[in-house]
């Protein structure tokens, strides 16, 4: 009875490992900077030759890049590795670039510094422009001589 039981895990033991090896042998092992100041520079590289590595089919795009990340070294054991910069909005970002296999690689990285807020009224509605008036010039003033004093005399005797 020991016996059968033993042989009954060992077994249901086996199955969840054959299911769960598919799953593994998808991801692509590679490496990235995972934290980059805004307008940093990201690394990143990859070993064809080794383990859960592929052969980038193109290059590592992302919406953090300010360009794509193109496979510019090689080495050994397969080797490509490339240098790219960060955009400068901080935030959390996701890259990833074809294999010539079929797979993708996927990988998260952070643009350190606080996120912007969005917005959460609309933007307001740019004011007409204001005329200014050209104040008319005022009519000159008539001069008018004073009748009294002078005329007169100032009263004082002659």
């Amino acid at each position: 009875m020991l016996k059968k039981t033993l042989i009954g895990l060992t077994a249901a033991g086996a199955a969840t490992l054959t299911v769960a090896a598919p799953a593994a042998a998808d991801e692509v092992t590679w490496g990235m900077t995972t934290e980059v100041q805004p307008g940093g520079q990201i690394y990143a590289q990859v070993y064809a030759g080794m383990g859960n590595g592929c052969t980038p089919a193109g290059p590592v795009t992302s919406k953090g890049f300010a360009a794509p990340l193109k496979w510019s070294e090689g080495g050994n054991w397969g080797k490509h590795a490339g240098y790219t910069t960060a955009i400068r909005t901080p935030g959390r970002y996701t890259a990833s670039f074809p294999c010539t296999d079929g797979r993708k690689a996927t990988q998260s990285f952070t643009i350190l510094g606080t996120p912007p807020t969005t917005p959460t009224s609309k933007p307001s509605k740019p004011s007409k422009p204001t005329t200014t008036k050209v104040a008319k010039p005022a009519k000159p003033q008539v001069t008018v001589k004073p009748a009294g004093a002078p005329q007169t005399g100032d009263g004082s005797a002659a």
